[in-house]
């Protein structure tokens, strides 16, 4: 694998947070991405537009904090406090990044296949036989 990131969610305070641990870290955000700048969402209501989709915090040149906003009916789960984070690996490869889901995902379940995602890379989430989220990617699209 060439990085493992943590990725946190939260019910709309991700920004707030991510600010808080800029100070704790000495770094600051390097992207930052709200659901209504998005191109590949149209129809997002307008009560989510402000809402973080995406945000990208580097502790250290290999190790990031990422992150997103909990947005009902857009978001593949409710926000529960304990389910509020991913496992993100991003693979070196197509067949490093199929076969670590397919591992992962034996005895758990598929949140989203594996494919090319809207925003870009080879991108899926699933939830290993120990309920452990995990997101696999590519840096690009396979």
């Amino acid at each position: 694998m060439q990085l493992v990131h943590f990725y946190l969610n939260f019910p709309g305070t991700t920004e707030e947070a991510f600010r808080f641990y800029e100070g704790v870290f000495g770094t600051r955000i390097a992207m930052k991405q709200t659901f209504g700048e998005t191109s590949f969402m149209p129809n997002v209501p307008e009560s989510a537009k402000k809402k973080i989709m995406h945000i990208q915090l580097p502790i250290t040149d290999t190790v990031h904090l990422m992150g997103s906003d909990f947005v009902e009916g857009l978001s593949p789960n409710r926000f529960v406090p304990g389910n509020n984070f991913h496992i993100s690996i991003v693979a070196k490869d197509k067949a490093e990044a199929d076969r670590a889901f397919a591992a992962l995902s034996r005895g758990g379940r598929t949140e989203m296949p594996l494919a090319n995602a809207p925003w870009g890379p080879y991108f899926g989430m699933c939830v290993d036989q120990f309920g452990t989220p995990w997101m696999v990617s590519l840096p690009h699209p396979a």
